[in-house]
């Protein structure tokens, strides 16, 4: 090959490399586009509270835990570190908002994707521990999802518990066993720390959850 020859050869080769390298770098650039297209949003701590969602501004540790799950075994602080928490405060004998919620969770939990739902724990705390026993709460709490945690003990722990966490509930006057008893039905958010992070104001509304706790998921990446 003469020397002009070789020149237009490498030429040649030149041109295809760089335009190789172009279309190598505009399809990471529209991939990458595209993937932030695909993400959802992630809310500012404003847009989460207008959303339902009402984080604390320091997440709070709210002491000890002595109580009681479902399967007898003990439920204490360490249960609820390495994965998030939605807890909510309920009871067995609860005509409406109580099963209302707890088919709620359920549903929530089919809608999570990737690893959300394998790091996620839902825990009802009963506010009614005369009745909600450990054996009632096994045939209670299952019903609603088999991976569902249900919590009693003594009053006084859970009522601490309870009002450690703005969660209110009183007992209502009633003949023998049919008392009901006033609770709310917000969902709290334990972080994976294992501190009080927020919660879930009600009525809860699926789409807004969703958002809003994939949101608070990705800030606590962010920070952590």
């Amino acid at each position: 090959m003469t020397g002009a020859g070789e020149k237009t050869a490498r030429q040649s080769r030149g041109i295809k490399f760089t335009v190789l390298a172009l279309a190598i770098f505009v399809t990471v650039i529209v991939a990458g586009f595209v993937h932030r297209i695909a993400q959802p949003r992630v809310l500012t701590e404003s847009e989460m509270r207008i959303n339902g969602l009402y984080l604390m501004d320091t997440p709070r540790n709210f002491g000890e835990l002595n109580l009681i799950d479902h399967h007898g075994e003990a439920f204490d602080n360490a249960r609820l570190k390495g994965k998030w928490t939605l807890v909510f405060f309920g009871f067995t004998y609860c005509p409406d908002v109580c099963p209302t919620t707890m088919t709620f969770l359920n549903e929530l939990m089919g809608q999570l994707e990737g690893t959300e739902a394998e790091d996620t724990n839902v825990v009802m705390v009963t506010v009614d521990p005369a009745r909600d026993t450990v054996e009632q709460l096994a045939s209670y709490v299952p019903y609603f999802n088999e991976d569902f945690i249900g919590v009693t003990g003594e009053f006084m722990d859970i009522h601490r518990f309870a009002t450690a966490l703005n969660t209110p509930f009183r007992k209502v006057s009633g003949e023998g066993d049919s008392y009901q008893v006033d609770h709310s039905a917000n969902v709290v958010l334990i972080n994976p720390r294992g501190d009080y992070h927020g919660f879930f104001r009600a009525p809860l509304d699926m789409a807004k959850m969703k958002l809003t706790y994939r949101s608070a998921r990705a800030m606590w990446d962010r920070q952590h």
